[in-house]
């Protein structure tokens, strides 16, 4: 695969808690969920994310779902000894992954991240929007408030514990934590590598350039990324998120976020 990356943190003061894994056949962004509460972990989000990709790689080999349950309980081993992995708030992290073997392009799809795919038979959209779907009165109330308040941040907290409540449980949303069955519930499928013009993988706050902010439809989104890249596309973010600095206009959890891009052109069709 022809691969193009980009990665940038949503303040500058921060840790980006995105990740991504690429190799030669295996691409993978990771986002990891913003911890608002205590987590029962001594390590961090950003440290979830770097030994979940580790561990990714180590696994690569193996089928996305397959390579995602072994990173999973690799990462939960690795502090299972010096943390509390049954704190309801315990590290965890969105991903999506895109795989080929030659014949076909394999891709899975768990939390809140999207993979697109550019194909001879038309566009795929993967995105995984359960989350959208849970907490929806505290989503509510915290949309309504402007980024900075005493309000909005009480409200933001209140909107994570009820998303907790629904994380890893049926009729909730699934992502990446400590148990490795949550892969399980991916969202998963192939499609003939031969068709497949370009993909690209995006974290949430990459995806902000189609909903919230909509500066382009999927279509435009794939010309924007073939002539300026991925960086091209999270300055476009940037950009729109300086014009909204309070959350006011688009409303969000967090004025900027750290946000990830991959594009990949399979060899073959790398000029397309």
């Amino acid at each position: 695969m022809q691969i193009a990356a980009a990665s940038e943190p949503g303040s500058a003061d921060k840790p980006n808690e995105d990740g991504m894994v690429v190799t030669s056949d295996f691409a993978a962004i990771l986002d990891g969920a913003t911890a608002r509460t205590d987590t029962g972990c001594i390590h961090g989000v950003p440290w979830f994310v770097e030994n979940l990709a580790g561990a990714l790689v180590k696994h690569a080999e193996l089928l996305p779902a397959d390579a995602l349950a072994a990173a999973i309980t690799e990462t939960a081993a690795a502090h299972r000894e010096t943390c509390d992995l049954n704190h309801p708030a315990t590290p965890s992290a969105a991903i999506a992954i895109a795989q080929t073997n030659g014949k076909s392009l394999r891709y899975l799809v768990l939390g809140d991240t999207t993979l697109a795919i550019d194909t001879s038979d038309g566009l795929q959209v993967i995105t995984d929007s359960r989350v959208d779907n849970t907490a929806r009165a505290e989503r509510a109330a915290a949309d309504t408030l402007l980024d900075g308040s005493p309000e909005k941040t009480e409200a933001l907290i209140r909107m994570k514990h009820a998303e907790l409540a629904a994380r890893n449980v049926p009729g909730g949303f699934w992502i990446a934590a400590t148990n490795p069955d949550a892969v399980s519930h991916s969202l998963t499928g192939q499609v003939p590598l031969s068709t497949v013009r370009r993909v690209v993988l995006l974290t949430d706050g990459a995806a902000r350039a189609v909903k919230p902010f909509k500066l382009y439809d999927w279509p435009e989104l794939f010309a924007v990324v073939a002539d300026e890249g991925p960086d091209g596309l999270i300055r476009h973010v940037r950009d729109a998120e300086n014009s909204d600095p309070t959350a006011g206009l688009y409303p969000r959890n967090k004025v900027h976020d750290d946000a990830t891009v991959i594009v990949i052109n399979p060899l073959d069709r790398a000029s397309v």
